[in-house]
């Protein structure tokens, strides 16, 4: 866990391994296939030579070559005949068995292109939601970390059911900033207009004041002060210090030590986290997989109470405990956060937990579709 949805080159990927969506032969071809044979080299086309093919739905695995990653894993996706022919199925097994065969060569990360989306002309929204499910269902007793890398964002369709109504929520949006733009500028635009010589009149200088003689002022003589002498200061003793004026008091407050003052703190980000998780009645791993958090960042929630996150996990855990608007406003104050209605970002989190969208996974599409970062 977790699985992050990115816009990247696939052949940049710095992934244990990188899935190609290759066709039966193996042998390279078109799009994603072409773009991994010419970035990996000539040997891997050797090596596929030996494979023999592959079936739809299959994978096979080979070395990585040029490529950054350690393998690449070549999967064959269905070509879309309108659903009836078994599509779904294919799909989701071009996934399932590509992770299983990283999870057998020991990869700990993995990176996929959206399979059968291109020239195989598999709709792109149920492509998406097939290889979220596959994923996810996948990651539930994995802690893989798994890259759906989109190279263009139209490549993708937003599968959220609220999509619409956020959608409108996110266009008041930028219509409110845009009419906030508006009077910046017009209010800019008063304050440095430029300023004509007639703009202003000269104040009048009064008449008796502008003919008197320039004369200087007569010295003001200071008058002379007793002389005070200065007492000389005593050392105080013991028994000044503790019977003397409340000026020798103040040397003990001075001195008093600070250890022994106690401050109560509120209930932390951390503590609130696990409160909530035993009042859900779910399990750790429940929650940080449902909030697309990996095992070892949990972890470190967990063993320190003044842990502070970032505001994308605190939101993700929030939001994995499908806490009401109140509850999540409280956890991220915990953790030193808010959401603003003059941030983009904060507006979509907002308008989806309004809506009840608590899915982690469309929340990130929606995300993903207004170029914010996703949530963890």
């Amino acid at each position: 866990m977790p699985l992050h949805l990115i816009r990247e080159d696939i052949t940049k990927m710095k992934t244990d391994a990188v899935v190609n969506a290759a066709n039966n032969t193996l042998l390279g071809g078109g799009g994603v296939d072409g773009a991994i044979h010419a970035a990996a080299g000539p040997k891997l086309l050797k090596e596929c030579r030996k494979l023999g093919g592959c079936e739809t739905g299959r994978a096979k695995i080979t070395k990585g070559y040029d490529m950054p990653c350690k393998y690449i894993i070549h999967t064959v996706g269905p070509v879309w005949q309108g659903g009836g022919y078994g599509e779904e199925g294919l799909l989701c097994s071009c996934y399932s068995n590509s992770l299983k065969l990283a999870e057998e060569n020991g990869c700990e990360s993995v990176a996929f292109p959206l399979i059968s989306s291109g020239v195989y002309g598999y709709p792109k929204k149920q492509a998406l939601e097939i290889a979220t499910k596959a994923i996810t269902a996948f990651l539930e007793s994995s802690d893989m970390t798994v890259y759906l890398v989109i190279f263009d964002k139209r490549a993708i369709e937003v599968t959220s059911s609220v999509y619409g109504e956020i959608e409108q929520r996110i266009n008041d949006f930028y219509v409110e900033q845009r009419e906030l733009e508006d009077r910046r500028y017009h209010r800019n635009a008063m304050y440095n207009a430029p300023l004509f010589d007639d703009a202003f009149a000269e104040a009048p200088i009064y008449q008796a004041q502008a003919c008197a003689p320039l004369t200087e002022p007569e010295k003001e003589k200071k008058p002379k002060l007793p002389k005070i002498k200065k007492e000389k200061k005593k050392k105080p003793t013991d028994y000044d210090i503790h019977t003397g004026p409340a000026g020798n008091q103040e040397m003990l407050y001075e001195a008093a030590p600070a250890a022994g003052m106690a401050f109560e703190l509120d209930e932390s980000f951390s503590e609130m986290l696990l409160r909530k998780i035993d009042e859900k009645g779910i399990t750790d791993a429940e929650c940080y997989k449902k909030a697309n958090v990996d095992r070892r960042l949990f972890s470190k929630i967990r063993s320190n109470a003044q842990y502070k996150p970032s505001k994308q996990t605190a939101i993700a855990f929030a939001i994995a405990l499908e806490l009401p608007e109140r509850e999540i406003d409280e956890m991220l104050r915990k953790a030193g956060y808010a959401l603003s209605g003059s941030v983009l970002f904060d507006v979509i989190i907002k308008a989806c937990i309004e809506k009840g969208e608590y899915n982690i996974f469309k929340i990130n599409e929606i995300l993903f579709e207004y170029d914010q970062q996703i949530l963890c």
